[in-house]
């Protein structure tokens, strides 16, 4: 069973964790390491794979994407990247939006 964000208690978890989780060999996600640009765990200094809870994150929409829809790992790429985008724009816009808003406060405020 995959674990929820809050089932995830430690600060990192090997390989081998992640992929009794996603019952999954290491080697698929070595694979997927090398594929996608978003899953980079962190590697300690004799190099075993340390994933964080982040990364776990990202390995559940990638077995989301590839394993449960289908996706190829072009099309899953894309899927990230795209998510990513917008991701990206709607917290530009949050901020803009923010700036306003202190902008209008403080208008009021000199009234």
């Amino acid at each position: 069973m995959i674990p929820s964000d809050e089932e995830l208690k430690k600060r990192y978890y090997s390989i081998s964790e992640v992929a009794s989780m996603f019952d999954v060999s290491t080697s698929l996600i070595r694979f997927w390491e090398n594929e996608f640009e978003v899953l980079k765990p962190h590697k300690n200094a004799k190099g075993d794979r340390r994933f964080t809870p982040e990364n776990i994150a990202q390995m559940r929409q990638i077995y989301h994407l590839v394993k449960e829809r289908g996706f190829t790992l072009q099309g899953a790429k894309q899927e990230i990247r795209h998510h990513h985008e917008s991701t990206k724009k709607r917290s530009d816009v949050l901020q803009r939006l923010q700036e306003v808003r202190d902008h209008l406060k403080q208008m009021k405020d000199q009234l």
